[in-house]
């Protein structure tokens, strides 16, 4: 089962909530011009956000895995999405233009917008790599990876791409399944023959190994937070019954959460510019210096006391 199967069934819809809801707490008091989403569409992770410019991005790697239909209508829905995808590659920064002016002007008709309606979102979709951006560096100001970094076949070249796109003080916003929960150790008795309760794609990823790796590419983490501890059922109304648990687990046990949540932002050292400095001499302090002594040799002969003429 992928990803977005697994998030249409009860424990993917209350994850999906949970993560919702803390991106969109985060999203909507970032401000910029740019911001982007990479994968997982059927988390709306630029909704709250206000930027003008905002982008989805899905990798071809990804797409088969999905069945056409499922894969098809969360990518694709009408109210959110613009329509058809804008297929882009490393350099291909023309159609990320032509994309951006399609959203100052909706009611020009383009294959890749949808028509403005009351309470639309419009994100542009985009087919990219992730690895190879069809972005100009520091050029966006907001990039969400909602399980992200799990999917991709090289997640850290997909933070240091993350990393060369972002704009000095841009932010970063991570989610993903935390290995260390109740869940993660339903997922381990899965690999040995208990079958799987979490998506079998992908690699699961410690969420301290996703902070060193933010820290490794000079970004700041200035949130972070667990959730989800009800246990790994699949029945949507015994998830219910053990909802006590979430508020259990974030004053008793908050670091075995189900799910993690990051937030991140980008540190460039730079110089600080303080004008023309003037050095004043300063009058030197007196010191004692040793002088070398020359002996005074006579050219007459000793004088002896002794010598009688």
């Amino acid at each position: 089962m992928g990803l977005q199967s697994w998030l249409q069934t009860p424990p993917g819809r209350y994850a999906l909530t949970w993560e919702q809801a803390q991106i969109d707490r985060v999203v909507q008091d970032i401000f910029g011009y740019h911001a982007l989403q990479l994968g997982n569409p059927a988390l709306h992770g630029l909704t709250q956000n206000r930027m003008p410019h905002r982008w989805l991005a899905l990798d071809d790697a990804m797409q088969p895995r999905e069945p056409a239909a499922a894969w098809r209508r969360a990518c694709l829905e009408p109210d959110h999405y613009g329509g058809e995808p804008v297929y882009a590659e490393p350099g291909m920064v023309d159609a990320v233009a032509e994309a951006s002016e399609a959203l100052q002007h909706p009611d020009v008709p383009d294959a890749g917008t949808v028509p403005s309606g009351a309470g639309a979102v419009h994100v542009e979709h985009l087919q990219c790599d992730f690895t190879a951006l069809p972005f100009p560096a520091q050029s966006l100001d907001l990039i969400v990876l909602p399980h992200t970094l799990e999917w991709v076949d090289d997640p850290h070249a997909c933070l240091r791409e993350v990393d060369r796109v972002l704009v000095p003080g841009g932010q970063v916003v991570v989610s993903g399944f935390n290995t260390l929960s109740l869940w993660g150790a339903r997922q381990l008795l899965g690999r040995v023959g208990g079958g799987w309760y979490l998506p079998q794609h992908g690699e699961f990823l410690a969420p301290r190994r996703v902070r060193d790796w933010l820290r490794l590419l000079s970004f700041e983490v200035t949130q972070g937070r667990f959730g989800c501890y009800r246990p790994a059922l699949c029945s949507g109304r015994w998830l219910q019954r053990w909802g006590f648990m979430d508020a259990a687990g974030d004053r008793w046990w908050p670091v075995f959460g189900a799910v993690y949540f990051l937030a991140a932002i980008k540190r460039v050292p730079a110089m600080r510019l303080v004008g023309r400095v003037r050095l004043r001499a300063g009058s030197r302090a007196a010191a004692l210096r040793p002088v070398a002594q020359r002996a005074i040799v006579s050219s007459s002969p000793p004088h002896d006391h002794n010598h009688r003429p």
